[in-house]
Parts: C-alpha cells; structure tokens; sequence
C-alpha cells in the first residue's frame, strides 16, 4: 500500500474513533476503560477499541479541547480520569456526525448500486 494511501486510511479510522469517542461521552462522563465497554456494547459486540489506540485518542482530543479531563474514583474503587465534552466537542460531535451520515449514506448507495 502506498505511503499516501496507508495514511488517508489511518486519518479515517482516527477520524471515526474520534467521532465513536465523542459520542460515547456526550451523555455522561465516562473513564477510558469505561468508553471501550460502552463502545462495545453499544455496537452490540461489533467493535473493539483497544488500549493502544483509545489512549492516544483520548490525549489527542483532550489535547485539542474537545474533550476534558478530571480525576475520580472508578465503580471498582480506581483512581481514574473521567473525560466529557467541552463546547467545542460537542459543535465537532455534530459537525463529525453530520459527515458521517452523509458518508455512510453515499457508501451504502454505491454498495447498493446506486
């Protein structure tokens, strides 16, 4: 795969773990171990996120401001860093979500022969 290409498809998959992230935190701050299961959950055992890819996402977006952090106690006792959306993640939520219906709109259209 060239070097173009293999890095157009990292940014996408990037882009939609960042979108999955954001989402998942839109109702309830959430701890990272606690975004992976709800990411699953929700995707009814579709989708794994594994800690080497959630981590650098969640200091990426914290890091960019759309997602904030603040240190508290896990349901299992735990120190953990609960992440919620800032203002600006949520106008990137919906701007990220709008995308991607319109995406996945236009892929499902091609798949299904137009």
């Amino acid at each position: 795969m060239p070097a173009k290409q293999a890095r157009e498809q990292a940014e996408l998959l990037q882009g939609i773990l960042d979108l999955l992230i954001l989402r998942t935190v839109e109702v309830t701050p959430l701890h990272g171990w606690g975004i992976s299961k709800s990411i699953r959950r929700m995707s009814h055992d579709v989708l794994t996120v594994n800690q080497g890819s959630l981590y650098p996402a969640l200091y990426r977006l914290e890091t960019a401001g759309l997602l904030q952090g603040e240190w508290g106690t896990s349901a299992e006792g735990r120190d953990a860093k609960f992440y919620s959306l800032t203002r600006a993640g949520k106008k990137r939520l919906k701007d990220e979500n709008d995308y991607w219906v319109l995406f996945s709109r236009a892929v499902n259209d091609v798949l299904s022969g137009g």
